[in-house]
């Protein structure tokens, strides 16, 4: 049988998605994080994998999704948030802009799953599935215990919609905290102002917000705050900026924050100017602040270049604490280990170059 008598669209499929394939669950499975440091990898949007020395790994936001597929009938739902938010009914072209570097289904180990709010890009039903029905279990307070699902009321009830049992979530709120093993999970405030405008129901018989006074922002949004043996990281979620970002960072020690920046198009606020995150920074008085969520979405994309240009102009004048680090979708972060990079570059390779005999016709060649 011939190679093109084999190919069909699930044969291709199956063969190339996810592109990245198991590389990334190998690397973060193989990984051995240096005492007194934590690593972190980016999975796309505002999904981190974070791994202690101690084997404690939890995931933020882990999502395995996709954006527009179609243009169907190019029209927006009457309910979505982005509709409420701007009154627009043509259909929003955000489309995935990254590949999905790892798989899901793969990974052997995790210890908690948290999410910030329940936005479709934040939460993942595959990551649940394959939580519950491989039966992962971790540790608390010396008895092996089912993998809990942490994160705000409709959070929760999102993944209990889903199909994970009630007495796997555990609903938060700005106030409590979790211990996973080696990370201390503070909950916070969030930001999130479009979860204000997001309503249950995304059709004709939408929740009428005009004139409410909204006052559910904690059971739809919630900002962290882990604490490692590394340092204190900041995950923001979706956060809009707030000058209450000088409060967290006035309660609490901040090393390392994260913040969703994007170009908002015009009629839209949904993501943090090149201000903004200068801004949040500042107010955290963290040392190092990571632009996330800029890779995913095409209507939305950025030039991080413009945090940097403004970081440069501004640092001295106010005499900024922190510096940016620019990094790349499936990258490593490590830290403190790496608290002075600014820019992260994939593994370029080739470092075993010249150990073994050539096959050149001669050396002037190359």
């Amino acid at each position: 049988m011939s190679k093109i008598s084999e190919m069909s669209r699930e044969s291709w499929i199956m063969s190339t998605f996810p592109e990245w394939g198991t590389w990334l669950n190998e690397e973060i499975e193989g990984t051995s994080v240096p005492e007194g440091n934590v690593a972190m990898w980016w999975l796309g949007c505002t999904g981190i994998w974070m791994k202690t020395p101690g084997n404690t790994n939890i995931t933020i936001d882990f999502w395995n999704g996709n954006g527009k597929r179609t243009h169907g009938d190019n029209q927006m739902k009457v309910g979505h948030q982005m509709a409420n938010m701007c009154g627009g009914r043509l259909m929003q072209p955000n489309l995935r802009n990254i590949p999905f570097v790892c798989d899901p289904f793969a990974f052997k180990h995790v210890d908690a799953v948290l999410a910030t709010h329940y936005h479709q890009d934040h939460m993942s039903a595959e990551w649940a599935a394959h939580v519950i029905q491989s039966g992962m279990t971790t540790v608390e307070n010396g008895r092996e215990t089912p993998v809990p699902f942490i994160g705000p009321l409709k959070s929760v009830e999102t993944w209990m919609k889903w199909g994970v049992p009630a007495d796997r979530c555990r609903i938060v709120k700005p106030g409590d905290v979790i211990c996973i093993g080696e990370i201390e999970i503070v909950v916070l405030d969030s930001f999130d102002r479009t979860c204000i405008v997001t309503t249950d129901s995304t059709g004709p018989d939408r929740e009428e917000l005009t004139g409410k006074c909204p006052t559910d922002m904690d059971d739809k949004a919630v900002n962290y705050l882990l604490k490692t043996p590394g340092g204190n990281i900041y995950h923001s979620g979706d956060s809009h900026y707030s000058i209450y970002f000088a409060k967290h960072g006035k309660d609490h020690e901040v090393d390392v924050a994260f913040g969703s920046f994007g170009e908002n198009p015009v009629g839209m606020q949904d993501k943090m100017t090149s201000v903004d995150i200068l801004r949040m920074a500042e107010a955290l008085q963290c040392k190092v602040v990571v632009p996330i969520h800029w890779d995913v979405w095409t209507n939305f994309a950025p030039d991080c270049e413009e945090i940097r240009l403004l970081w440069d102009f501004k640092k001295d004048r106010n005499e900024y604490g922190f510096h940016p680090f620019f990094w790349q979708v499936g990258g490593r972060y490590i830290y403190p280990q790496d608290k002075d990079k600014l820019y992260y570059h994939h593994r370029r390779g080739f470092e075993d170059c010249f150990e073994h005999p050539q096959n050149i016709p001669f050396r002037s060649c190359l």
